[in-house]
């Protein structure tokens, strides 16, 4: 069993070796050859895990390497000592100095930090001893960035002056917990402002940096510009920019605002808002806005007001800038103004507007007709219309929706029939849309009846034939309205013809016979002014009998005929004896032709009697003749 401190012995026996080799090595005639290698510069995000690498180059044999930290003094404080022996550690010591998480050697001997924090941003000094090798010693440096917060800014919410001659505080933008200080820029209309850090009348900035006791730094900056009445619609914002690793930028843009300015009125506006307005014209009972606005800020206070006999007469003073006149009338014509009361504009700006209000009217239309204007057919009358209104009214007349031509009067000529209906005057104005009116009188032509006949087409080329059906047709019209009648019973009764204009019709159904072709039909139409005939006439018209009396009489020859075949076809068969078959033929009685009717109203059954004829005879001739015949 060991003794106690024999390990710790044991330990520290190779350490007492290497460092007395070291010193026997350490002759004044050695030459050092012992060199390291580190990164000078080392960049690292607040939070991420560094190793600080030191190289060792020519040393053969087993050597010592120390971390140091160099404070702001320029003091060396130990962190680390190891001992390597090639890539193999023998040994370390660490020192935490108050860091938490502590530091740590890798089994190269690097330097590592868990958990970078700002805190670490030094100078770190690396020392090699190689004993006759020499001693070399390098400096690495850290660098540890942080990514500020949300960029907050803070506008001022007052009401800044235009007319003030010297730069007023704008806003305050904070960009807070960033590594190194961030850099705030501000922007106007997305352009950046060069403004300075030193006081001017026309603008700067005051910067504040802020070390948190977190190590990281906040900045806050001020713009103070001199406003122009151009900024009143201006967008501002800022931005902080910060730096990252290897050289690269971020930037973080805060929330855009404006600004409420007050600049005096240099201009006024003021005009008529009206559905109707036109050239400055209102209609009347329209109810009118008069609209009046400045260009100032706040809202200046405006006063309406009105010229009459060369007096000015307030109406109203309020900060809309709006006044309704209700159901205007005509009475209210005549120049009003607005006028805005701002003390801060300029002597020579133009504070006051005046205009024209026209109030339009029409009064109803007046015509020199009653509403039913009575003419007698072929007569002329003239018809005037006059209106009052302005501005000065157009006339229109039309008949049925159809043109008739401008102006007040109508004149009708030679009327006619067709010149009855309905007369519309209407006065319109151009330049005032939507008013307009309109009156009108009927026109009713009185006369004797004019009438129009007709009849249906012949079913034939030839004309009419006894029993054809026929429509009869008769329109007429007039004033008073004209009653139609007809010669022969079964006529319709009167009513409104189709396609109107006064037309009245009856139609009459019936068949053709010989006395409606020698009499005619006859329709009339009769008013208080007198009577009008149209008689239908059909010519001449065939009859249905004569068609019949041909069939009968091509039947009873074609029966005649079949009786002498038989007959002599019977006196054939009599060899020998020829005599019975002339007494035969003297017995026949006589065949003889059917006679016909000319007037054509025998009907076709009497053809049986001309076949019973026939057959008669032959009967009475077996009679005669007995057995021979």
């Amino acid at each position: 069993m060991e003794p106690p401190g024999a390990r710790a012995g044991a330990c520290g026996a190779p350490r007492l070796l290497l460092l007395l080799a070291l010193l026997l090595g350490a002759r004044p005639d050695a030459q050092a050859e012992v060199h390291i290698s580190v990164p000078p510069l080392m960049e690292v995000m607040r939070g991420e895990s560094v190793t600080l690498d030191c190289t060792v180059l020519g040393a053969h044999g087993p050597f010592m390497l120390d971390w140091f930290l160099i404070d702001r003094s320029g003091a060396r404080r130990p962190l680390a000592s190891t001992e390597l022996q090639g890539s193999e550690l023998l040994g370390s010591v660490l020192k935490s100095q108050g860091r938490s998480p502590p530091y740590q050697v890798d089994t190269q001997g690097r330097l590592v930090l868990a958990e970078a924090q700002v805190g670490d941003e030094r100078d770190y000094l690396c020392v090699v001893q190689a004993g006759a090798a020499g001693t070399a010693e390098a400096t690495t440096q850290l660098r540890v960035y942080a990514k500020p917060e949300t960029t907050e800014v803070i506008p001022n919410k007052g009401t800044l002056s235009v007319i003030e001659d010297f730069a007023q505080e704008i806003a305050t933008c904070t960009s807070r917990n960033g590594n190194p200080a961030p850099e705030i820029t501000w922007y106007r209309n997305g352009q950046r402002l060069a403004v300075p850090p030193e006081m001017n009348k026309e603008g700067y900035v005051t910067i504040r940096t802020v070390r948190e006791a977190s190590g990281l730094q906040s900045l806050t900056s001020i713009l103070y510009l001199r406003l122009r009445k151009t900024d009143r619609d201006a967008s501002f914002h800022c931005a902080a920019q910060y730096r990252l690793p290897d050289g690269h930028l971020g930037r973080l843009d805060g929330p855009a605002f404006h600004l409420t300015l007050h600049y005096p009125t240099e201009h006024v506006e003021f005009w008529v808002g009206s559905p109707s307005t036109t050239d400055g014209w209102v209609r009347e009972g329209d109810s009118v806005q008069l609209l009046c606005r400045g260009d100032g800020s706040p809202s200046p206070e405006y006063t309406f007001f009105r010229f009459q006999d060369q007096q000015e007469t307030v109406l109203n003073t309020n900060l809309d800038g709006n006044l309704t006149l209700e159901g205007v009338q005509r009475g209210q014509s005549g120049t009003y103004g607005c006028r805005v009361e701002d003390y801060d504009a300029a002597e020579d700006a133009e504070l006051s507007q005046t205009r024209e209000l026209r109030v339009a009217y029409l009064d109803p239309l007046t015509l020199s007709a009653e509403e039913e204007l009575y003419l007698n057919l072929g007569s002329s009358a003239a018809v005037n219309c006059s209106v009052q209104g302005l501005p000065t009214p157009t006339l229109h007349w039309t008949k049925d929706s159809a043109p008739l031509g401008n102006g007040p009067t109508l004149s009708l000529s030679s009327i006619t029939f067709d010149a009855a209906g309905t007369y519309i005057c209407e006065a319109s104005m151009p330049t005032v849309p939507l008013l307009s009116r309109t009156q009108s009188f009927k026109l009713l032509v009185q006369g004797l009846p004019e009438l129009r006949a007709e009849a249906t087409q012949p079913q034939t080329e030839g004309g009419w034939m006894e029993g054809d059906e026929v429509k009869l047709v008769c329109s007429a019209r007039g004033y008073p309205e004209p009653k139609l009648h007809w010669s022969q019973v079964g006529g319709s009764a009167t009513q409104p013809a189709p396609g109107g204009q006064g037309w009245v019709s009856s139609s009459l159904s019936l068949k053709v016979t010989g006395a409606l072709s020698r009499d005619g039909v006859s329709c009339e139409a009769s008013n208080p002014h007198g009577n009008t005939r149209h008689v239908f006439h059909f010519g001449t018209v065939a009859r249905q009998t004569a068609q019949a009396g041909v069939a009968v009489l091509a039947v009873a020859v074609s029966v005649g005929l079949l009786l002498l075949v038989v007959a002599a076809f019977y006196c054939m068969r009599r060899k020998g004896r020829p005599g019975c078959c002339r007494r035969g033929e003297k017995g026949a009685p006589p065949a003889g032709e059917p006679e016909l009717s000319h007037s054509g109203s025998e009907r076709p059954e009497q053809t049986g009697l001309l076949m019973g004829g026939a057959s008669g005879g032959t009967r009475a001739g077996g009679g005669a003749y007995g057995d021979e015949c």
